[in-house]
Parts: C-alpha cells; sequence; structure tokens
C-alpha cells in the first residue's frame, strides 16, 4: 500500500481529463491522472475519431459522384476493408502508447486503475486487488464521461445489442443492422453502414436530430432514404434473438443480423465514491461555471470539480476540452493565490455552455450548429427574426457539387441586434462553422458583420446572402 500526495487528482484520462491536468501542470501545479481503461478515452477509441473515421470514405465518394468529369471516373465500389483499416489507424489498432507518452511528455502522472473518492480531497485506486491511496493538496477531478442508456425494452438485454463502442470498433460489417434513437449516433452509423451496403432500418419515434432545427432532421432523413435507409417513427416494443434479432415494432417484426442502441447517456459516476461526500451515486454532477461541484462535502475549501459528459452541461468532447480548460486554469489560480476571472466570459469561467454550443453531426449531407434554434430563443423569451437562405444559391456551393442542396438559418436578436443561433445543412458545412460560433460567442452587432466580406466564390457568401435578407440596420 502506497501514499501518494499530488496538487490534482483526475479521476479519468480521455481528452477532458488530459486538458485539466495539462493546464494545471502549466500553472505550476503536479497532477496524476487515473484510468481503468485506454488513455485518451471515449473520443480517441470509440466515438469522434473512429466514427468519422467511418463516415468520410462514403461522404467523400458520394461528394466525387456528384461533381461532372469526377462522377465519370469513379467506377468503384467503396472499399469496405479498406474503410475499417483506415479507421483502425486512427484507434492506433486500440494502443494507448503514443497517449501514453504524450501524458510523460506533459509531464503528469498516470496511475492504471478504477479510481474512487473516499473523503475530502481523497481518492483510493485499485488495480488488481491492490489499493493505492492518493491525497489532493488542492483539487480532485471527476471526468468520468458517460455510458449509453439501455432503454427498457422487453428482451433488449438479452439480444446482447450493440452500443456505440461496437458500431465503431466493428471489424466485421453485418448485412443488416438495426438501430434504435434518431440522435446523432443513430444518424452517423446508419449513414456509415449503409455506405458499407449495410441494409439499415433506423426506429425514431420523435424523428431525428430532435433539438436542432426542424428542416435539419427531414433533410437528413431525406438524404438517408436514398441512401436505402428505411425510417420508421416509432419504438420496438420487443426484442429477441436467434439466429438474427427480431424486433417487434408497429405490431410488425422486422429481423436484422444486429441492433445498435443509440438512446441517450447517462453519467459513469456510479463506482467512484459519491456517497461518501454526500451527492448521489451514479448521479450527474452540478457545477458552477468554473467546473467546481455543488453540493458536495466541503470543508471550507473548494476541491470537487468535473468536467466532460458527467457535467450534463453539453455532451461534446470541444466543449468538455473547454470546460477542463477553465477547470485547470482556475484550480491552479485558486491554489497559487493569483486573480481569479469566473464572470461571463472570463477565463476561469465555461460561460459558452450556455447559449453558444457549436456541434456537427456529420450526416451526409452535415448539419452544423451553433448557440440557440428558433424555437430554443423564443421559448427564452427573446424577441427574434429568423432568416433563411438556400444554400445551393450560392455560387461556392454549386461549383462544390452539382444541385447543391442546403440551408442556412440565422436567429437573430432583435434587441440587441446579434445573431444568437445559427444553423447550416448541406455538403462540407462543418467547416464554415467557427465563423458562426464567433459571431455568435462575441456578441458581434449586425452592423459590424457588414464590414466582414466572404471570399468569392465561396460557400462563406451565403453570410451576405443571410444579411441581405435580413436588411441594412
Amino acid at each position: 500500500m502506497a501514499e501518494t500526495e499530488y496538487d490534482v487528482i483526475i479521476i479519468g484520462a480521455g481528452a477532458v481529463a488530459e486538458n485539466v491536468a495539462d493546464r494545471a501542470v502549466q500553472g505550476g501545479l503536479t497532477a496524476v491522472l487515473i484510468e481503468s481503461e485506454l488513455v485518451g478515452g471515449e473520443c480517441s477509441y470509440w466515438a469522434c475519431m473512429p466514427s468519422k473515421a467511418l463516415l468520410r470514405s462514403g461522404i467523400a465518394l458520394r461528394a466525387a459522384q456528384a461533381v461532372e468529369g469526377t462522377k465519370q471516373a469513379v467506377t468503384g465500389d467503396l472499399d469496405v476493408a479498406a474503410v475499417l483499416k483506415r479507421r483502425d489507424s486512427f484507434t492506433s489498432d486500440w494502443d494507448d502508447a503514443g497517449q501514453v507518452k504524450w501524458v510523460d511528455g506533459a509531464g503528469i502522472a498516470l496511475l492504471r486503475g478504477h479510481g474512487r473518492i473516499t473523503g475530502v480531497k481523497t481518492v483510493s485506486v485499485e488495480k488488481d486487488g491492490e489499493l493505492t491511496h492518493l491525497t489532493a493538496r488542492h483539487a480532485v477531478v471527476v471526468a468520468t464521461g458517460s455510458d449509453p442508456v439501455l432503454p427498457d425494452i422487453p428482451g433488449l438485454a438479452d439480444a446482447n445489442p450493440w452500443t456505440p463502442r461496437d458500431a465503431t470498433s466493428a471489424q466485421v460489417i453485418p448485412k443488416s443492422l438495426a438501430i434504435i434513437g434518431g440522435g446523432v449516433v443513430g444518424v452517423e452509423m446508419a449513414t456509415a453502414y449503409a455506405s458499407f451496403g449495410c441494409a439499415v432500418t433506423l426506429m425514431a419515434r420523435s424523428g431525428l436530430l430532435g433539438g436542432q432545427e426542424d428542416f435539419a432532421g427531414e433533410m437528413v432523413a431525406a438524404s438517408l432514404e436514398k441512401l436505402g435507409v428505411t425510417i420508421l417513427p416509432a419504438s420496438p416494443s420487443a426484442v429477441s434473438r436467434a439466429d438474427v434479432v427480431s424486433i417487434t415494432v408497429d405490431g410488425r417484426t422486422i429481423e436484422a443480423d444486429e441492433i445498435l442502441v443509440a438512446t441517450g447517456r447517462q453519467p459513469r459516476t456510479t463506482d467512484i465514491g459519491l456517497d461518501t461526500i454526500g451527492l448521489e451515486s451514479g448521479a450527474w454532477l452540478d457545477v458552477d461555471d468554473t467546473l467546481l461541484v455543488t453540493g458536495a462535502t466541503n470543508e471550507g475549501a473548494a476541491w470537487l470539480y468535473a468536467t466532460g459528459d458527467v457535467n450534463h452541461r453539453a455532451l461534446l468532447t470541444h466543449q468538455g476540452k473547454y470546460q477542463a480548460r477553465a477547470a485547470g486554469d482556475v484550480i491552479a489560480a485558486r491554489a497559487l493565490g493569483r486573480t481569479v476571472d469566473d464572470g461571463p466570459w472570463g477565463t476561469h469561467a465555461a460561460t459558452a455552455d450556455h447559449a453558444a454550443v457549436p456541434q456537427v453531426t456529420f450526416s451526409d449531407p452535415e448539419v452544423a450548429s451553433v448557440g440557440l434554434t428558433s424555437q430554443a430563443a423564443r421559448e427564452a423569451g427573446y424577441d427574434i427574426r429568423v432568416v433563411d437562405y438556400n444554400l445551393g444559391w450560392v455560387a461556392g456551393a454549386s461549383l462544390q457539387a452539382d444541385g447543391y442542396e442546403g440551408k442556412a438559418r440565422m436567429v437573430v436578436d432583435e434587441k440587441r441586434g446579434v445573431i444568437i443561433g445559427v444553423t447550416f445543412v448541406g455538403q462540407d458545412v462543418s467547416e464554415m462553422l467557427h465563423a458562426a460560433t464567433i459571431a455568435v460567442a462575441g456578441e458581434v452587432p449586425i452592423s459590424r458583420l457588414w464590414h466582414a466580406v466572404p471570399a468569392y466564390p465561396t460557400m462563406n457568401e451565403v453570410w451576405l446572402r443571410l444579411l441581405e435578407q435580413y436588411g441594412r440596420p
């Protein structure tokens, strides 16, 4: 049994945890990561990177087929084995040696094992039946991520369903795949597997991409159907598995080789010792804008933080890393007596989590958005004006693909004259999103945006068209 002290202890070693540790170390503190799986976490091995690698080849093929001259040159089908091999290269064949090397080079300690909070600023690490006890001089950070939710459908648990991890790491593509859930994971995996020639049935009771502008889900649904995906606006009432998976939905039975559950996430906090400090085991962790957990046992000092999925603010890797930078910096500032800048948009505040979150669904077409949808803005009490424009009418888009189809929406807060939400749907719109994010996060006045001249002929000319639709101030 060993006793070890660090300034900061981080439970987890995914991308978010790595950023907390890195910022804390750069701020002059010592830090240790505790990880029971692969260093680099979900995004590196089972989510962002492998899923986008699976999607890219099919999307690139269809993009080439949409342009005269290249479509005549594209005569073969997708090489699925090559796609999977390329995917494996992005995960380093699920070997984290490269990530471990980075951690070591950054001056961050690493302990393998399962971390549990045992009291104020104390954590135990269990590996192979042996315990290591750690004490934090200043802070403990929970960055354990989230797990998929398994809905309560009779027979589903016994049918050995795929989780998103199974879908992104599969070495053999099934002939048919049923997907429960019409969110980002369901849509992206439906796109990828349909590209591989798999017969996909997507069950989405509430439609696709809820929480986005309505036209986004509608346009993606139309595209998926062109790819051969069957979309059912229903949820299964029963599931069983024999030679194949049998799914009862809307009073009829459909069959598939595999079934993927993509119906949401739950916090990975069941067995990390939250009950020892007055918090509920298995619950999301509420935090303030400096990522400090509220409600925990606190002996006169701020010490427990939660970054990434576990705080349920924005379940996106880039947003978790944003939180991590703020948390690592504020922990160092508080520990060393430096000035804490925790007001709105301050160095130590994750202000963007509230209404300036960018996200992309890498479907075909892509959906890229930031800020509030028109519905969310109205529900929040804003006096808004909604401006739409057909992306296919922009010269840059028409050069991108023959018969380009897409749409842009701008949501304007009329009282302040600033944009509070933007949504793009179309090929390659993800690369246009950061300009929108700057406009929303920076609260750039519409009057000033007229002076941000888009280069011609690029797809970004849509900004000028949206402003023309809106009219001069």
